[in-house]
């Protein structure tokens, strides 16, 4: 098969996505972005409220990205048209009347979690309820910092490199990588979940990286944890380590050190990805959270760096095959509960899961041999 089945829509719609960082958008600015190939006008009112129009005043397709927020409204830099947060023309220069017609498509934004979050498809079907929770931006206990990568890959080829972290020893050596043999050897779990996928990894007994030496000061081996949960339409990774035999299997964890990433993931084409990213760290004392962030920044470059290179092989023959090798559970999960989304489109946020493997709500796979 190819990238994805061509037959599908290359998006899914219905679902909430991150379209930026809340200090992205200070009162009276505004920011121009496409989302599933759609151009959209972020803008935040004097008031402080969040808004996301269509980028194309409805009078001579000028970007409304292009204008000025005035108030409560963007105004066209154009001829000066105004449109509030609804997407309703309030006010058109030397005219009383504004016609019905005078309006642009508002998508439903709701900042929460230092995120801005919006929904691309069916407005009625948007229930701020089901925006993903996100607390560690808001916990004093982790120190957290933020950013955004424009990656020139498809959105779906990202979600593959998060699922499965075995390619962290080839990529990241200098960071959070290890020892390739214990990566592949050790087990792997992947579950399916009524409303996504979640990947378990535990390295017992292993060298801890680079990374966890700089910010913990481990003297000698560490117990790692590695638990990767993907939902519509992002992933939440829990990384960390503690001494050898001190409970990290157990729950006992809170000694120990622990990254905490957070990835959203939204489709600006089918060729390009919007990656708007986060890691937090429970060692919150010195420059610590600033050197994980650094290190956490440089892993990821060097990730967008295999994304696009992919990318550019892709589609130079679509039609080639890709292959899944033991350690693609999690992926191959993840392709599969996406294949579904895109052929209902993310109904009521769930979906029942059917794969070649049978049916079931969850489904344990081991890769490797390695027991923890």
């Amino acid at each position: 098969m190819s990238l994805r089945d061509r037959t599908l829509p290359p998006f899914v719609h219905n679902a909430w996505y991150v379209a930026g960082w809340a200090d992205e958008l200070k009162s009276g600015e505004r920011l121009g972005r496409t989302f599933l190939g759609q151009p959209v006008a972020l803008f935040r009112t004097a008031s402080g409220q969040v808004g996301a129009l269509e980028d194309r005043c409805v009078h001579r397709a000028m970007p409304l990205s292009a204008g000025v927020v005035d108030g409560e409204a963007l105004r066209c830099l154009y001829h000066g048209l105004e449109f509030g947060t609804h997407g309703r023309c309030t006010h058109i220069p030397v005219q009383d009347k504004i016609p019905a017609t005078a309006k642009v498509r508002s998508f439903p934004l709701v900042e929460r979690d230092a995120m801005l979050w919006i929904w691309m498809g069916d407005a009625e079907r948007a229930d701020e309820k089901a925006i993903p929770d996100y607390a560690f931006h808001r916990d004093p206990v982790w120190a957290w910092r933020s950013a955004h990568f424009h990656v020139k890959g498809n959105w779906q080829l990202l979600i593959d490199n998060l699922m499965d972290l075995s390619h962290l020893p080839y990529i990241h050596p200098h960071t959070i990588g290890g020892n390739p043999e214990l990566h592949f050897k050790t087990r792997t779990v992947a579950t399916r979940q009524p409303n996504g996928v979640r990947v378990e990894r535990g390295m017992p007994a292993s060298a801890p990286p680079p990374t966890y030496v700089a910010a913990k000061g481990f003297k000698g081996l560490v117990d790692r944890w590695q638990e990767i949960e993907f939902e519509p339409i992002l992933i939440r990774i829990h990384t960390g380590a503690c001494d050898e035999g001190t409970g990290a299997y157990d729950g006992k964890r809170e000694h120990g050190f622990s990254m905490r990433g957070f990835h959203g993931i939204t489709p600006e084409t089918e060729s390009t990805t919007h990656y708007f990213w986060s890691m937090a760290t429970n060692v919150t004392t010195g420059d610590i959270p600033d050197l994980v962030f650094e290190q956490t920044a440089r892993t990821f470059e060097e990730d967008q760096i295999v994304l696009e290179l992919q990318q550019r092989r892709i589609e130079q023959s679509p039609e080639r095959p890709i292959m899944d090798i033991a350690s693609d559970v999690g992926g191959r999960f993840t392709r599969q509960f996406i294949r579904n989304l895109l052929r209902n489109d993310g109904a009521n946020g769930q979906v029942n899961l059917v794969s070649s493997e049978g049916e079931g709500q969850f489904e344990v796979v081991q890769a490797g041999s390695a027991e923890n």
